[in-house]
């Protein structure tokens, strides 16, 4: 009987240590360690250009826009690319451009859609050298649609006049604007 029980303790006893054992070894005192939170800086830069000039075309070979930039700066985390003094000639295959300017732009992932910031102007001429302009603080363009829009208080300078209102609608390609609300306009009589 004593050697059933001693035969049971030494049984029990080598199964707590196999299982000592392998605690020991799993257990490193760089797990009870604080280890440091990873946080990811959202303002972080992956490249930058100064004084970039960018061109693209039509599939028919005409010039569709010509931009040029201050200085370009794509954020690693959100895959934005933020403009400084964004100058872009919109030709839309024709030879006379909307030409769009800011102080800041920032332009989505796909390059589909621009957010002009702070001092926002449009400008074109006709064919019988007649200039509009449209100015309003923050715009958002959609170079592939040549659309632009904006909740902002709008002024167009053109056609003999100038209209205001708060909001606006823009159909570059057909050159028709809408102003969505508050219009006000003043022309000259001819």
């Amino acid at each position: 009987m004593l050697s059933k029980k001693i035969r049971n303790i030494l049984v029990f006893g080598c199964i707590a240590a196999l299982f000592a054992a392998v605690g020991y070894w799993n257990i490193s005192p760089e797990r009870f360690l604080d280890k440091p939170v990873v946080t990811v800086d959202e303002s972080a830069i992956d490249y930058y250009a100064l004084n970039a000039h960018s061109v693209q075309y039509l599939p028919d070979g005409k010039l569709q826009y010509e931009m040029t930039s201050d200085k370009v700066e794509h954020l690693k985390a959100s895959e934005v690319t933020l403009l400084t003094n964004p100058d872009l000639n919109m030709f839309r295959g024709t030879q006379f451009p909307w030409h769009v300017q800011s102080e800041r732009g920032e332009v989505n992932p796909d390059g589909t859609q621009v957010e002009l910031i702070d001092s926002v102007r449009i400008t074109r001429f006709d064919e019988k050298n007649r200039r509009t302009l449209i100015t309003t603080t923050r715009m958002t363009v959609f170079p592939q649609q040549q659309y632009a829009q904006t909740d902002q208080p709008v002024r167009i300078d053109g056609a003999g006049g100038v209209s205001t209102g708060n909001g606006m609608k823009a159909y570059l390609k057909e050159s028709r604007i809408h102003l969505l609300s508050n219009v006000r306009g003043q022309y000259e009589a001819r």
